[in-house]
C-alpha cells in the first residue's frame, strides 16, 4: 500500500503560484483541484495516469485524512468501476490531482475573487 505520490511538476508550479497570491494551504487547493476533476464529469484519458513526477511530495493521510474511504468511493463512481487501493492511490489520486490543477489555475485566472468564485461555480450553472 502507497503512502505518498508525487504531483507533476506543473501541478506543483500552480499549487505554488495560488497557494502565493491567494495565501492558501496547498493541502486545500489539492483537495479543491480533486474535487474539480472530478466535477468535470470527463472521463480520465490515458494520459492523465502517465504525468511526470517531478513536483511535490505528497501524504496520503494530509491529502484524504479521515474521508479516504469516502474519496475512494468517489472516485469509484466517478470512473463507474471497483478500484483496488493500488489503483486509487497513487493512480487515481495523482491523475485528478494533476489534472485538477490545470482546472484550479483557469479559474484563478478568470475569477476577480477566487474564494468567492469557487464557492458559486455550482451556483452558475
Amino acid at each position: 500500500m502507497a503512502f505518498k505520490l508525487k504531483t507533476s511538476k506543473r501541478a506543483s508550479e500552480i499549487f505554488d503560484q495560488i497557494e502565493r497570491s491567494e495565501n492558501l494551504p496547498c493541502y486545500t487547493l489539492v483537495k479543491i483541484a480533486m474535487a474539480l476533476s472530478m466535477r468535470s464529469k470527463e472521463p480520465l484519458k490515458e494520459t492523465d495516469f502517465h504525468t511526470n513526477t517531478l513536483g511535490r511530495e505528497l501524504n496520503r493521510q494530509t491529502i484524504t485524512g479521515d474521508a479516504d474511504a469516502l474519496y475512494k468511493c468517489l472516485m469509484e463512481l466517478y470512473s463507474g468501476k471497483h478500484l483496488t487501493d493500488e489503483e486509487f492511490f497513487p493512480g487515481y489520486v495523482k491523475a485528478h490531482i494533476d489534472r485538477g490543477s490545470k482546472m484550479l489555475e483557469q479559474e484563478q485566472k478568470y475569477s476577480s475573487d477566487f474564494l468567492m468564485h469557487l464557492i458559486e461555480l455550482d451556483q452558475s450553472l
